[in-house]
């Protein structure tokens, strides 16, 4: 124990991401304990698959392993100890001072309900007995050191949990070899160990594929779970990993059956043959759900059991621990809680329970509250924060891209976005989709997909992120839509081919861009921040550098106003025309078969008049109603009307049908007075008119050879055929 205690200063490690990932920072002594597998590997290299991977012979933390180093000082290393003990789950046990408590608060471990339909009897007793025996690696304490009615009390929760099964809804059968693509291209390689025989998109052929420096999660266990489990796990993991550490990774079932299915390959669950040599006989459930209480396996675990024991503290408080005794001695005590915790890892827990003991957890930054919850969840394996993160070379390799036009992003089409600013840039709602809703992606040809945590452990960073970003001056913008030149027509000039050309990278509805697929612009309002929004149209490079967006308003006398004419066009952009270089005549077409309901549009129509009613209809038939004489005045076949004119010209001169086999139809007797008209359900229309001082009712409806059309004149219906 240093003579000093130093209080942490949840200062980021500037140590360049290279060099902490290099093999020579990489904790050494690792034990290899190889996995069972069928013949049907065999022709696979050494360690190929997933589950092969150099086992870690600690408990491991991800961020702690890639951030602490055993020369770094105690002022950093203090602030991996704290970690530890939060991740390490310490606090479940052990309360800590009260100032303490809210950053150190336990997480849940895995729900165990259902848990013996998930795991046979041989894989729970191993990994009771002796946890980093069957998973290396893995954060779980062993509980049991051989002392006198030790197996009897493993035999106990065995039965007990083995009892504890559910009826699991059937997945589909997965596909080995999808499941290995998607594997490697989602974003599972963040984490876990990527396969020796996979070789990321763009490593050339001849050259060598560079392992992780960086140790990996482990899943062992994948191996012993009932295939069908490890599938509704792989779907949904929140529901039995509440804790987030394992995320939601938005597969569906049947990719999340393809994968299980590649985690499963030539797999042959490992027999507890000390179990069987034991011959231990039975112990009952009761006696199993006594131990579950007893040994306190509930300070982390639910069991789905409706007598669960309630969680309580089993332990000493933090403030009265013996930093050299316990779960840190050099030499444990039999039924002392087992970590396996190398000496890095009990330097910083003395470290942090030394902090702890001494003075009262200071108050915490926005941008330290950032920093810390990222650390817990792992956010740092996919992104960086203030110079902090991002996934390291040898898995990033593997981040790859289903448009080949994103290639010229460069690393902006592969990696996910620094979260730098990210407070000041997205809205709350967009914050909700991105990190645990739904439609939340901008990035369609990104194959990584973001992961959803859970709402509890993620919420928390909404508030602290736009506390931390916001500026001192926050930029102005006025959209209110009130200037004179608040006007969606000159932002949507400004957006096309002919202004500012930003439609040269930026889609946006259904229309990819000119060029390269950077991310569409159909969302803006609903997704930026205004201030922000004109922030970063004013100077790209310093507001997000690395950018490939272009200073356009440089020198532009009018640029705050013209930043204001685009947001009011992308606010209303639902109901207006796209701009020039995405539209075509296309767009203005209307077409009844395409939206499968009669369509009724008013406007100049050629050989018609200037108050003409075009009806579409469904199957090919339409016809036209000349308002000012109060008749149907042309029939013809095809397609119906193009709307550009109306609808872009200033002039708005008249439409040519589209069709073919037009007919004009005889003019109108006697004087008529137009009174609009009715739409029934099905969307057909019912023109009335006054004729000679009768009320008329006039309709039309496709027949086999053309329409038939129905007078109806004060209740008086008639019946007349109109064909070619």
């Amino acid at each position: 124990m240093p003579k000093e205690v130093l209080m942490p200063k949840f200062e980021p490690m500037r140590l360049p991401l290279a060099l902490r990932a290099s093999s020579l920072f990489r904790h050494s002594g690792f034990l290899v304990r190889p996995f069972l597998f069928a013949a049907s590997l065999s022709a696979l290299s050494a360690h190929a698959h997933p589950l092969q991977a150099e086992p870690i012979n600690h408990a491991y933390v991800f961020n702690f392993d890639q951030f602490y180093l055993d020369q770094d000082p105690d002022e950093h290393v203090v602030n991996g100890g704290l970690l530890l003990l939060a991740e390490l789950n310490c606090t479940a046990c052990h309360v800590a001072p009260e100032s303490w408590q809210e950053r150190l608060k336990a997480k849940p471990g895995p729900n165990l309900g259902g848990v013996g339909s998930r795991l046979d009897a041989d894989t729970l007793w191993l990994m009771i007995r002796s946890p980093q025996h069957r998973k290396k690696g893995t954060q779980m304490p062993g509980l049991f050191a051989g002392e006198e009615g030790d197996e009897e009390k493993v035999e106990a929760l065995v039965e007990y949990l083995s009892a504890n099964k559910w009826d699991a809804p059937q997945m589909p059968a997965g596909d080995v070899e999808r499941g290995k693509e998607l594997y490697h291209k989602v974003g599972c390689v963040a984490c876990h160990e990527p396969a020796l025989d996979v070789r990321p998109p763009k490593v050339p052929a001849d050259a060598e594929v560079e392992k992780p420096g960086n140790g990996s999660v482990p899943i062992a266990l994948a191996d012993a779970y009932d295939v069908n489990a490890l599938a509704l796990f792989l779907h949904d993991p929140l529901s039995m990993r509440p804790a987030g550490r394992m995320p939601d990774m938005r597969l569906n079932k049947q990719e999340a059956a393809d994968i299980a299915a590649y985690l499963h390959v030539g797999r042959v669950a490992e027999k507890a043959t000390a179990r069987a040599a034991l011959k231990i006989p039975k112990q009952g459930v009761e006696k199993g759900r006594v131990v579950f209480e007893k040994m306190n396996c509930v300070a982390c675990h639910t069991s789905g059991s409706a007598d669960a024991a309630v969680r309580k503290p089993a332990a000493k408080p933090m403030s009265e621990l013996n930093a050299q005794a316990g779960c840190l001695a050099n030499e444990q005590a039999s039924g002392t809680p087992r970590f396996d915790l190398n000496d890095l890892q009990k330097r910083a827990l003395k470290l942090a329970l030394a902090a702890i003991q001494k003075e009262d957890a200071a108050k915490l930054t926005a941008q330290e509250k950032i920093d810390w919850q990222m650390s817990r969840l792992n956010c740092y394996a996919c992104h960086d924060r203030d110079s902090k993160g991002g996934p390291e070379d040898p898995r990033a390799q593997f981040f790859g891209v289903n448009d080949p036009t994103a290639e010229s992003l460069g690393q902006l089409a592969h990696l996910p976005p620094t979260l730098d600013k990210v407070g000041r840039k997205l809205t709350r709602g967009w914050f909700e989709k991105i990190l645990w809703g739904k439609d939340g992606s901008v990035r369609p040809y990104m194959d990584t997909r973001m992961p959803n945590f859970g709402r509890e452990h993620t919420e928390m960073l909404i508030s602290a992120f736009n506390q931390a970003d916001q500026l001192d001056k926050p930029v102005e913008i006025d959209v209110g839509g009130l200037g004179k030149h608040h006007r969606a027509e000159l932002g949507r000039q400004l957006l096309g081919a002919k202004g500012l050309a930003c439609v040269a990278c930026h889609g946006l509805k259904d229309r990819k861009s000119l060029g390269p697929p950077v991310i569409r612009l159909t969302h803006t309002v609903e997704r930026l921040q205004p201030e922000y929004f004109k922030e970063l149209l004013l100077n790209p490079q310093v507001t997000q550098p690395g950018t490939v967006m272009p200073p356009m308003f440089v020198g532009r006398k009018k640029a705050d106003q013209e930043i204001e004419s685009l947001w009011t066009y992308l606010r209303e952009v639902e109901g207006q025309p796209l701009p020039e270089g995405l539209m075509s005549a296309e767009d203005f077409e209307l077409k009844p078969d395409l939206e499968k309901r009669v369509i009724v549009f008013r406007s100049f129509i050629e050989g018609v008049s200037t108050h003409a009613i075009g009806v579409g209809f469904p199957g090919g038939l339409n016809a036209a109603f000349d308002a000012k004489t109060s008749r149907w005045a042309l029939i013809w076949k095809g397609r119906f009307l193009d709307a550009m004119s109306n609808w872009q010209e200033r002039a708005m001169t008249p439409i040519k049908p589209l069709g073919t086999d037009a007919k004009e139809l005889p003019a109108a007797t006697g004087e008529r007075v137009f009174g609009g008209y009715t739409l029934s359900k099905d969307g057909v229309p019912t023109f009335l008119y006054r004729q000679e001082g009768q009320q008329v009712e006039d309709t039309l409806r496709p027949v086999k050879n053309g329409f038939e059309r129905r007078v109806k004149i004060n209740g008086k219906e008639t019946k007349e055929a109109l064909s070619w």
